[in-house]
């Protein structure tokens, strides 16, 4: 069956079209064609909220669109007589819609609702009673969109066990990317932070936190059932490879650079490569398009001799800490891969535990007080879009063709991001959407007849919100096809202003990046909180690692400290696209980024030691080490950098004699004493990063 193939984003775009294209027939089949088309315009902007996530995620977002979508739509209707007036309304509801991101990137979708509506509502010809109009208008919305509600519930329901698979193939996807990425680290650099493949690193990381979510929001709120807690068992496995995969670069600096270090780095790159592949294959099988294959050769069974070093060579003592690394990845591949040939699934964590990881979807009021001041970047960025959109209404009324001044809002509002960065990615992906999109909606004019086009409208709807994340390009071509359909449905007298809809993109995306300058919310101005929040963060999982308070704790404190360099990572990615007048100090917080990432890796490895092999390792001399380090860390990454230089790195020869496999007490207090540290290293890269910046704002 093809259906179980699609991806998550393409089946949600099919049954969202399919959902509006049944509501279209049934309020056709009621109230006529007119009534129809208001009715599945209330549909579309509340279609926008329907995502794959859980029913009740899902409802009070939905109608919370609905909502903003009508109510926009009653206020635009109402005043059409006065244009002054519905100026103001459009930058008064861009505003307040805008702000609305104080809750998090999930009230995204809902937002854009009212500015759909917008747009949908200005592309009605007005009429002799504004109010009369509006209220008729406004009716209908509601219907539909409360008539979509009703739908989405539904799909969500019979897709709730389909969607949590998907998610979790998701997941396993982008760590299988991951390891990719992180392969071509390792075969190509010494180190990370000097490496050409780092950009694709951070974007991999990023992805693979947001997939992670996404799964964690479906999964742990599943009901206990075998298949929840298999696939459940396969995400928290997935998340454990991570830990290790970052662990995957540690100590490969004491090889050297000369061939025996290349041929161990390529072996390792090769390796991860070979797992990846092995997820991408465990992926396919949990969307239904791969077969049961058999298992690929056990690690012994491999052929390591890349891996291998002269006896008398220091470096032959690291190697076998090398596979022992390499084995844990497999044995949790080879974990994922039982789990969906129907193993026994034994979970850490219980699910009231399992649901502390599941993201908050409440929407309190105190979120909206936090942004209500200049420093906050949610708040500039509502001011910096409402004065677009009002200017971008005010200057379409005094075009030549200004018949449709809703085309240059609706531009100026999907290219203008928060950031430098992703305005500049949307302003030239929307400009080549929209040419395809109008040459495409050239060559439907010329065929006969127009009864097909509805048919067309709800397709370029499902294109449109199916790939509005992952493949945005898709998004600006049906989306321009949708709006010209669209506007033709309503006032089929118009035509197709091709040549209008042009102009007013490429006008709407310079008006975007023009007013991208105005209140512009620098990454300068984040990054003292960042550093400070990632050395938190840090401290945090460095003090639940090692002092072993239990599997819930370490997980979220973990989380935690992803995030925060996440945070830190996607700061150095859109800082990279702003003006060098104001750009950040990317090389200092590149340095901190990896030593934090360094830091991250050698506590997990402590923690994994202690999870794995604890009753090995029960010895008053560890119990003792384990406190001195976290009480080290702590200092160290509370406090200021130390003035003193850290230790040198540690040479091959100081290795531990024997392997960990054969005694691990050694490679454990090793693993501390880096773990120290490298946790000075995160304060002294902190502090140059703040010096770093402070002395670039000093000179302008």
């Amino acid at each position: 069956m093809l259906l179980p193939r699609l991806p998550a984003h393409v089946l949600n775009g099919i049954t969202v079209a399919l959902g509006i294209g049944l509501l279209q027939l049934l309020f056709t089949g009621l109230a006529g064609a007119p009534a129809a088309q208001l009715a599945v315009s209330g549909a579309i902007f509340a279609s926008l909220a329907d995502l794959p996530t859980t029913a009740s995620r899902s409802w009070g977002r939905v109608l919370a669109a609905g909502l903003l979508g009508t109510l926009a739509a009653l206020v635009i209707a109402a005043l059409r007589p006065w244009p002054a007036a519905v100026g103001l309304a459009i930058a008064l509801l861009s505003f307040g819609s805008m702000l609305c991101l104080a809750w998090g990137p999930r009230a995204g979708p809902m937002s854009f609702a009212a500015l759909l509506s917008i747009v949908f509502t200005m592309a009605h010809p007005p009429a002799p009673d504004p109010l009369a109009a509006a209220l008729h208008l406004a009716g209908w919305h509601l219907a539909g969109a409360l008539a979509y509600l009703a739908w989405s519930q539904g799909v969500l329901a019979l897709l709730q066990r389909h969607y949590r698979s998907l998610a979790l193939a998701a997941a396993l996807r982008a760590t299988a990317r991951l390891l990719g990425s992180r392969a071509a680290l390792l075969d190509q650099a010494p180190s990370p932070a000097e490496a050409q493949e780092l950009p694709t690193w951070l974007r991999d990381e990023a992805q693979l936190a947001e997939r992670l979510q996404a799964a964690r929001d479906l999964l742990f709120a599943a009901p206990d059932t075998p298949r929840a807690r298999r696939e459940t068992a396969m995400l928290l496995r997935a998340i454990d490879l991570r830990d290790i995969l970052l662990a995957s670069r540690l100590d490969l600096e004491l090889l050297g650079g000369d061939a025996l270090a290349r041929r161990v780095r390529a072996a390792v790159a090769a390796r991860l490569l070979a797992m990846a592949a092995e997820l991408e294959r465990a992926a396919d099988r949990l969307q239904g398009a791969g077969l049961r294959a058999a298992p690929p050769p056990s690690f012994a069974d491999v052929q390591l001799a890349a891996l291998r070093a002269e006896p008398d060579d220091p470096r032959a003592r690291l190697l076998p800490a090398l596979i022992d690394r390499l084995r844990h990845l497999d044995e949790d591949v080879g974990q994922i891969r039982s789990l969906l040939d129907g193993a026994d699934a034994a979970l850490p964590l219980t699910p009231q535990e399992l649901r502390l990881f599941v993201a908050p979807e409440g929407w309190p009021l105190a979120a909206l007080r936090g942004h209500l001041s200049l420093a906050s970047p949610v708040l500039r960025h509502a001011l910096r879009f409402g004065l677009a959109l009002g200017t971008a209404y005010a200057i379409a009324l005094a075009l030549p063709w200004a018949s449709h001044p809703q085309w240059l809002v609706l531009s100026v509002a999907v290219v203008l991001r928060g950031n430098l960065e992703q305005t500049l990615a949307r302003r030239n992906e929307r400009v080549g959407g929209t040419l395809l999109g109008c040459l495409l909606v050239l060559g439907l004019a010329q065929l006969p007849g127009e009864s097909w086009l509805s048919l067309v409208f709800l397709v370029a709807v499902g294109i449109a919100h199916g790939f509005v994340v992952e493949r945005y390009l898709l998004t600006a071509i049906a989306a321009t096809v949708m709006a010209l359909l669209q506007q033709h449905l309503v006032h089929p007298a118009a035509g197709f202003p091709v040549a209008e809809r042009l102009a007013d993109t490429l006008l709407g995306a310079l008006l975007a990046w023009a007013f991208s300058y105005v209140l512009p919310s620098w990454e300068r101005r984040l990054l003292p909180a960042a550093i400070a929040r990632a050395r938190q963060a840090l401290r945090a999982y460095a003090h639940q690692a090692l002092a072993s308070e239990g599997a819930a704790p370490q997980r979220l404190a973990r989380r935690q400290a992803y995030d925060a360099l996440g945070a830190l990572g996607a700061a150095l990615q859109r800082g990279a696209a702003e003006p060098a007048r104001v750009r950040l100090p990317l090389r200092e917080i590149a340095a901190l980024l990896d030593h934090g990432q360094r830091l991250m890796a050698h506590l997990s490895m402590v923690r994994l030691m202690l999870a794995r092999r604890g009753a090995e390792l029960q010895d008053p001399a560890v119990h003792r080490a384990l406190r001195a380090a976290d009480a080290e860390l702590q200092t160290a990454l509370k406090g200021e950098e130390a003035m003193e230089p850290p230790p040198p790195a540690e040479a091959p020869a100081l290795l531990p004699e024997r392997p960990p496999a054969q005694d691990l007490k050694p490679w454990l207090l090793r693993r501390l004493r880096v773990s120290v540290h490298d946790g000075h290293q995160v304060a002294r890269a902190a502090g140059q990063a703040t010096r770093a910046l402070a002395a670039l704002q000093a000179q302008r």
